[in-house]
């Protein structure tokens, strides 16, 4: 499992000790190198902070679907929005009412023009490796066919990016100042983080100093998708930078791997804390919400997946402000930053950018800060 299996034991993390504070940091690394980091995104769902966060777009009623047979390439699960509209008519009414009203949510492949440059295309794209996923429609085949440049949000793989971190600030990943997650956390909660650490074939006793961001992003994945990663199975936005490689196109990314990193750790730790504390609550439920992004991304209509983590955190006690850093960070912040880096591409033209779906809709999507930036976008499918 990359840097995870490795065994580090014995361990005794001592944030006083220069030598065992720099194992830690070590040990979190290699862990954090295991799970999928294009943010996410990222919902991340309650049972995922992080990768509900990835989708965008208007839901209209979704009928009531079984569970997706589990197999070597899905997961299985139950489409919990669709389970909402007999079980809880109230959440389903919020979260699709919300998601339609969300601008620029009708579509995840657009069409990008500007006068004396080819077209260009914007896709919005999951961190899943389901086939349902991966599998391509034809109008986002030949876009991608036709792109002389591929964009992502970053390139290069996932290890860059906690290599670039932790090179500068190990203290990100874990307390180093005598504090401990246990004393922030019920017994009950810190006894299912230390599980979740467990799993990872880790010694329980580091839990306690692992920072509560990346506790969400192991939330952020299920065991059964993080194990097909491990067995070699690409997520839709891996599996496109590897095409694109294969046939010689342009590859590009829109931030750095630090910058990514830097905005995730910058969420304040009190709402860190609060998505981390709803995410245990629905953990058990890991599979059922993949499945729920699945069918939302299929039927282009993500729109509902923030609502949906929203609500579900809601119904434990957890407050809407508690994403508020979420959304200004991981959203807002880098969607600016994204329009700015891909000007120059668009410019160009002849270019395929693919970022994580929930960076595209709404006032502050990069789909409106490109219209603001003169361009003509068009939604495609």
């Amino acid at each position: 499992m990359n840097g995870c299996s490795r065994s580090m034991m014995p361990l005794t993390p001592d944030p006083n000790s220069d030598r065992g504070g720099t194992e830690l940091i070590d040990t979190v690394s290699n862990l954090v190198k295991g799970v999928p980091m294009r943010l996410p995104r990222p919902l991340n769902r309650p049972a995922a902070v992080c990768a509900a966060l990835w989708l965008a777009l208007a839901a209209p009623a979704v009928a009531e679907t079984a569970p997706a047979p589990a197999d070597s390439q899905t997961c299985g699960g139950i489409d919990v929005l669709a389970e909402a509209q007999t079980k809880d008519p109230d959440l389903y009414k919020t979260v699709t009412d919300q998601a339609k009203a969300l601008e620029n949510s009708e579509a995840l492949l657009w069409k990008v023009e500007k006068s004396g440059a080819p077209a260009s295309y914007v896709f919005g794209t999951i961190h899943l490796s389901d086939p349902r996923v991966t599998t391509l429609s034809p109008k986002v085949k030949e876009a991608l066919g036709g792109a002389k440049t591929v964009v992502l949000e970053f390139v290069g793989g996932q290890d860059a990016a906690v290599t670039a971190m932790t090179a500068k600030a190990g203290e990100l990943l874990v307390y180093t100042d005598g504090t401990t997650l246990e004393s922030k956390l019920s017994p009950e909660d810190f006894a299912q983080v230390k599980a979740l650490v467990g799993k990872m074939g880790l010694p329980g006793e580091i839990a306690g100093l692992m920072r509560p961001w990346i506790l969400n992003m192991l939330l952020s994945i299920s065991d059964c998708e993080r194990q097909k990663m491990e067995k070699g199975a690409e997520a839709l936005d891996g599996m496109i930078e590897k095409q694109a490689a294969a046939e010689g196109k342009t590859l590009a990314g829109l931030e750095t791997p630090e910058q990514q990193l830097q905005a995730m750790t910058s969420i304040p730790e009190d709402q860190q804390l609060q998505m981390l504390k709803a995410g245990l609550k629905y953990a058990h439920r890991s599979n059922d919400m993949i499945e729920t992004l699945v069918q939302m991304y299929l039927k282009r209509q993500i729109g509902g997946a923030m609502p949906l983590q929203i609500a579900l955190a809601a119904k434990v006690g957890t407050p809407a402000s508690a994403y508020d850093g979420f959304v200004k960070l991981l959203l807002t912040d880098r969607n600016a930053r994204m329009r700015d880096a891909a000007k120059p591409i668009l410019d160009k033209g002849a270019a395929f950018i693919g970022v994580g779906a929930l960076h595209l809709p709404g006032k502050a999507g990069l789909i409106t800060l490109l219209r603001d930036a003169g361009y003509t976008v068009t939604a495609v499918e």
